[in-house]
């Protein structure tokens, strides 16, 4: 994916779950060979993430959508970004299914 469809992705999310004076959150995660992933949490809650091909990737993309927008933050999974999150019904069963 390029740095602009993943600035594109992050921007939509913000549309769609962010709010005025919430910042969305944007923790960068690198997952191997595979690249990196930008997990996204929405002033409501919500989780999305972009894939990237790697971290510089993503980092980049994370660092221009802060720049465009006072509205997405880089983050950590600290206990204010974790807190942010509402894992829903869907989200859980998924998750169990997969440690079946």
């Amino acid at each position: 994916m390029s740095d602009q469809t993943a600035q594109k992705r992050i921007a939509d999310f913000v549309k769609a779950h962010g709010k005025p004076g919430t910042a969305v959150k944007a923790v960068v995660e690198p997952i191997g060979r595979a690249g990196a992933r930008i997990v996204l949490v929405g002033a409501d809650g919500a989780m999305g993430d972009v894939m990237t091909k790697d971290v510089e990737s993503a980092t980049a993309a994370v660092e221009a959508a802060v720049e465009a927008a006072a509205d997405v933050e880089a983050a950590e999974w600290d206990r204010e970004t974790t807190a942010a999150t509402k894992i829903g019904p869907a989200h859980r069963r998924k998750m169990a299914k997969m440690q079946s």
